[in-house]
């Protein structure tokens, strides 16, 4: 109790290292929340903007299922600390290449929901709004991609919590994160590491549940009410 009490104080007031001749914790750990944000923001970012438009467009033209599936099953199989000691040894350190390497961990849950999100709308629907002259560009945003947002939000719930949790091992590979003092125990102490991991913790569920509320308010009123009649029935 007493250890979690003074990763408690860790988080909020800074003291002096291990090692001497530094503050850590307190202001300094905000500043490394800062960053930790940044990165996660950046990759989860970019994840989304390949994602989403590849996996409307396979959806709409119903092919692709093996490449959707694929990289699903690519991004459970690849150990993620593998995939940034790979881009490491080609590619070197830095932000950049760390972002590229969080970018690959989120992009199959949020292609592979959006795929499927898109698939799993109603055939008769779709015909019905080619049958009244939209074109495939109009179905897709006006039709199909709002019937998917529920599931396309489930994916990028599911990357969000993947990034924010895996950046932690980005001071490996020269990016400052909320890592540090759980890679640096040595500097930051006991005190540090667990301070720093509450925080990741925290961080994790914040971003899992703002997602879950943004998956919420996205979903059609008429499909809330169906699936309250379902679990009613």
């Amino acid at each position: 109790m007493n250890e979690f009490k003074d990763a408690i104080d860790f988080i909020f007031h800074s003291r002096e290292s291990l090692t001497g001749g530094v503050r850590v914790g307190g202001s300094e750990l905000w500043s490394l929340l800062w960053e930790h944000l940044k990165l996660s923001g950046a990759a989860l970012g970019l994840a989304c903007l390949i994602s989403v438009p590849l996996g409307l467009w396979l959806g709409h033209i119903r092919r692709g299922g093996f490449i959707a599936i694929s990289a699903s099953n690519i991004g459970r199989a690849v150990p993620t600390l593998a995939l940034i000691a790979f881009f490491i040894a080609y590619f070197g350190v830095g932000f950049t290449n760390v972002t590229l390497a969080l970018m690959l961990l989120a992009i199959p849950p949020i292609l592979t929901n959006t795929y499927t999100g898109i698939t799993q709308v109603d055939a008769d629907t779709v015909d019905a709004a080619r049958g009244v002259g939209m074109t495939g560009a109009q179905i897709v945003r006006k039709v199909e991609l709002p019937l998917a947002l529920p599931i396309i939000f489930g994916g990028i719930r599911i990357s969000s919590v993947n990034v924010v949790a895996t950046a932690t091992i980005a001071p490996l590979a020269g990016v400052v994160t909320l890592g540090n003092p759980i890679i640096n125990a040595q500097v930051y102490g006991d005190a540090g590491r667990l301070g720093a991991a509450i925080v990741v913790a925290v961080l994790a569920v914040a971003a899992d549940a703002g997602f879950g509320l943004l998956q919420r308010a996205v979903t059609p009123r008429a499909l809330r009410l169906a699936n309250r009649r379902i679990e009613t029935a």
